[in-house]
């Protein structure tokens, strides 16, 4: 396994190779890529529906199967924030989402093997830009560059997750080269990657503490949330949402999951690579579905992470105490994130009063309900150490 073979870097972790800012999108696209730039002004009229529903359909099937992945991936971004503006953008969520936005959503989803509306990809992974183009990717060095209604705490709340997933690449590249440490059979080496991923976790951490610095919980659960709600689970949406002009779907609605960070793909790395088990559950269930969420190529990684990874066999059967010490360090390091998951999930969400346009506070954007089975996998998680 290499990380260059699933478009990860040890810099950049699962973040875009790319920076969107920098990719050039057909003409044809001019008027869809301006109403996405134009979108907080959109929303903001109360008529977003109404100014979406005017732009052409760019016909763009074709050009989604041919066109490099960096401008589909780019597209995909714009036509996703443009999907869930139509829906979550008024009052009443509509049915059906017209046929200009639901063909080219559907043609670049099918061509990047996800879900026609926006996913954390869409919304983290491939949604940043470097200011300045010669410094690193950090907190103080990047924005957010689609958005929905704007300012400080929506751009803060994608933008930590961006410093999150930069910050993870050391953990993901050492993650492979722990497997081949342990395929040797060399502890020590073994023993300094795990060493060097527990500071990792450190950094990632650092990141994470500073969301309250710049997004409160009462802007981000009324003014950000709504827009990234899925359509399945969603009382809004009973049913799904018809995808008008999508020969395949046959008219039937589809009940789509929402964005969310469950669909990061760090946490299920860490657990292919420790063995880490979760006994059967609704949150399990739920997370081996938005598996499919995630782009191919983190799937990929992930899948083959946990079909070579040998590592907790070896840590039981080397006999080094400060082996067994630093992996037993590293499952704490991941309790620990879901610890904190959890804690911004009870401020952000669980004690947000009111659940306007289904923005139900005991339900994930996702579209199921979480505190109960968060704690349960963190704890299911701290118990498996070696």
């Amino acid at each position: 396994m290499e990380l260059s073979d699933y478009g990860l870097s040890r810099t950049r972790g699962y973040l875009s190779h790319f920076e969107i800012d920098e990719i050039a999108l057909p003409e044809i696209l001019d008027p869809h890529v301006e109403a996405a730039e134009r979108l907080s002004g959109l929303l903001t009229s109360g008529r977003v529906r109404t100014w979406l529903e005017a732009l052409p359909d760019p016909a763009i099937e074709g050009w989604a199967r041919e066109a490099r992945e960096e401008q589909v991936r780019a597209a995909m971004v714009r036509f996703s924030f443009l999907v869930q503006a139509y829906v979550w953008g008024e009052e009443q969520a509509p049915r059906h989402l017209p046929a200009n936005l639901a063909r080219p959503i559907v043609a670049l989803a099918d061509r990047l093997g996800q879900a026609p509306l926006l996913p954390y990809s869409g919304y983290v992974l491939d949604n940043w830009a470097r200011i300045d183009k010669s410094g690193p990717v950090a907190l103080d060095n990047v924005r957010m560059v689609q958005n929905f209604l704007g300012g400080m705490d929506e751009n803060w709340f994608v933008l930590v997750h961006v410093a999150i997933e930069a910050e993870a690449g050391v953990l993901l590249d050492n993650a492979v080269k722990v497997v081949r440490a342990a395929d040797r059979g060399d502890a020590a080496m073994a023993e300094r990657l795990l060493i060097e991923n527990d500071l990792a976790w450190e950094k990632i951490y650092a990141a994470f503490a500073r969301m309250p610095e710049r997004c409160d919980p009462y802007i981000y659960f009324n003014r950000v949330r709504p827009y990234i709600h899925g359509w399945a689970n969603n009382p809004a949406l009973d049913g799904g949402l018809v995808y008008d002009g999508v020969e395949k779907f046959g008219g039937k609605p589809q009940a789509l999951r929402g964005q969310t960070g469950s669909q990061s793909s760090i946490v299920p790395a860490m657990d292919a690579l420790f063995g880490v088990r979760h006994g059967d559950d609704p949150l399990k269930h739920f997370l081996d579905e938005l598996h499919q969420y995630r782009p191919v190529a983190h799937r990929r990684f992930i899948e083959d992470l946990g079909k070579h990874s040998t590592l907790r066999e070896f840590v039981a059967g080397a006999g080094s105490s400060t082996l067994r010490e630093a992996f037993n360090a590293n499952i704490e390091q991941v309790a620990r994130f879901r610890t904190h998951h959890l804690e911004y999930a009870a401020s952000y969400i669980n004690k947000q009063m009111g659940a306007a346009r289904g923005n139900d506070p005991d339900v994930g954007t996702g579209g199921t309900p979480f505190m109960k089975y968060l704690k349960k996998h963190r704890d299911e998680n701290r118990a498996q150490i070696v």
